[in-house]
């Protein structure tokens, strides 16, 4: 892990207005860093503002207070389910070279040269291509999220749950695949999940989440053999496969 930084969150509040327009917050005081060529897991149960913290990273969400501030170029996010974000009327070839026919000066050879090169990099064979996402398995559509997500050059990814919706065996596959290509291409990742064995397997440290509010953050190891918040203890008495 490099000290280099990709991202800084400094001090952020974020808001929501809830149905009587009442403004209430979400996310309280955070503050952290992403280091180039580390994976930091962020975990805690559903509701504790995981998902507010990635979109407003993107700029998604507007309404917060604090900073964020991004090192590196076009970050991009792997979803948890795919199939949501892949478009069901085009060619697995079309959806990965769309973004290069808007944001890339390549022309069509050379784009379709770079697509072909991403989708055996990310563990598929060329023929799927010319398949739609509705033939493509869970495990599969994932794959294509990822290759989407580094096709455009970007080295700092936001994996919300990406392998929460796959059974044991694909979810070790496309871990595999990740850890892979971060050591390949020097990527860093911001790796969201509940499940603490996910991120004991994936990330170099992890940062826990609660009612919106960082309550412990450490080292992977330092966090899961001496966790200091009763919040963390109790997470890791609920799962402990790790």
């Amino acid at each position: 892990m490099s000290d280099t930084v990709v991202l800084e969150v400094r001090h952020m509040n974020s808001f929501y207005k809830d149905p009587g327009q009442k403004r209430q917050q979400v996310l309280k005081d955070v503050s952290f860093v992403v280091h180039q060529g580390e994976i930091l897991g962020l975990v805690g149960e559903s509701g504790c503002g995981k998902s507010t913290l990635s979109k407003a990273i993107l700029g998604f969400v507007k309404d917060y207070e604090g900073e964020i501030i991004h090192h590196t170029k076009n970050p991009q996010m792997v979803f948890q389910d795919p199939f949501s974000s892949l478009n069901p009327g085009k060619k697995i070839g079309w959806i990965l070279e769309e973004p290069l026919r808007h944001n890339s000066r390549a022309g069509k050879a050379e784009r379709r040269q770079q697509v072909e090169n991403m989708i055996e990099r990310v563990g598929l064979t060329r023929d799927y291509l010319e398949r739609y996402p509705r033939e493509l398995s869970g495990g599969q559509r994932q794959r294509v999220s990822i290759a989407i997500s580094l096709i455009q050059g970007s080295r700092f990814i936001i994996a919300d749950e990406p392998v929460s919706a796959l059974d044991v065996t694909i979810q070790k596959q496309i871990m595999e695949l990740m850890i892979s290509l971060q050591e390949e291409m020097g990527l860093s990742y911001l790796f969201i999940s509940h499940d603490l064995n996910v991120i004991y397997q994936m990330c170099d440290r992890v940062i826990v989440m609660k009612d919106g509010q960082i309550v412990e953050e450490g080292e992977i190891e330092e966090v899961y053999s001496h966790p200091k918040h009763p919040y963390t203890k109790q997470l890791l008495e609920s799962s402990m496969e790790w």
